[in-house]
């Protein structure tokens, strides 16, 4: 049922069990593995981040994280298109299954956002204005992928703007909070977590691809069709494991072979099981759950990688 037709004070209240599961933890590997790669490529190559800086940088990529989860659940229910019958977990969907006032939902994503925006213009303070570009740059993306006349999520282009987003951006505004430099290079190795979580993504629609025809949006797996899509899918799965295998090697040497090791103890399965995935509605909950395992250890062995290099002392710039 969409939103405003319960009747007034029928709703409950927003409690903080409701606003955690608005907030999503399960999906902030999205944010949280991009930016701990971020820190530790900064500290691998020298540049000067200290400690409480990149904890206020992990946090507010959180911040904003749980601000795009909570924007993405309240202009979905709001239009309509989240369902009970839609093949969603109840702690997943919280305005269909928590009955609270969809506006408590909006204020909260609200409050995420300018905590997300503020911490984040705070840890650029005597960096510069790059810091703030790239961030702002961040910040449109997140109101834009949910809200605005044609959000990003209803375009062919949601699985590259989430991607290079969260991927991308991430990594290139920390290592600028660090020195107010521009450092493009960081982007090719943040590939792994650009197509990671471009598959989250993917992943999503792919399954959703019936849901989103009802709803009129037109993303990229809708425009391509599923056997199409699924192509794409294991193409795109293939080549991010390849980057995982490579990248931690040719950035860090011997030390990066770390990577390599704990992607072959940790996900060979979950990567094989990515490649036979077929995106149907019915198996949305399993493969929405294995793609975000997949890059929890998947980009979590990249990061271990760098942070073995750091351990050991490796490399010093």
């Amino acid at each position: 049922m969409a939103g405003g037709k319960r009747k007034a004070g029928a709703y409950n209240p927003l409690t903080i069990r409701l606003a955690v599961q608005l907030a999503n933890p399960r999906s902030w590997v999205a944010s949280v593995c991009p930016a701990l790669f971020g820190i530790c490529y900064c500290w691998v190559r020298g540049w000067p981040l200290g400690a409480g800086r990149a904890a206020a940088l992990l946090a507010a990529c959180v911040l904003l994280q749980s601000a795009v989860n909570t924007f993405n659940d309240y202009f979905d229910f709001m239009n309509g298109t989240d369902r009970a019958e839609d093949h969603v977990e109840e702690s997943d969907s919280t305005l269909i299954y928590g009955g609270i006032d969809p506006k408590s939902a909006l204020r909260l994503a609200a409050v995420f956002f300018a905590a997300g925006v503020g911490l984040g213009a705070l840890c650029s303070i005597g960096r510069g204005w790059l810091p703030l570009l790239i961030g702002f740059a961040g910040a449109m993306a997140v109101l834009l992928y949910s809200a605005g006349p044609v959000p990003f999520s209803h375009l062919p282009v949601g699985e590259l703007v989430s991607g290079v987003e969260m991927g991308g951006l991430i990594p290139l505004g920390i290592a600028a909070c660090a020195d107010g430099r521009l450092h493009p290079g960081v982007l090719l190795w943040s590939l792994p977590f650009i197509l990671g979580i471009s598959l989250i993504m993917m992943t999503n629609n792919g399954c959703d691809i019936e849901k989103d025809g009802r709803a009129g949006r037109r993303t990229l797996p809708r425009m391509l069709g599923r056997p199409k899509t699924v192509v794409l899918y294991r193409v795109q799965a293939a080549l991010w494991l390849i980057l995982l295998l490579l990248l931690p090697v040719l950035l860090l040497g011997p030390a990066g072979l770390t990577g390599p090791v704990l992607l072959a103890l940790l996900c060979r399965k979950r990567f094989r099981a990515l490649l036979r995935f077929r995106l149907e509605p019915e198996d949305r909950i399993l493969q929405i759950k294995a793609i975000a395992e997949s890059n929890l250890w998947g980009n979590g062995a990249y990061v271990a990688a760098l942070a073995a290099a750091l351990a050991l002392g490796v490399l010093h710039g």
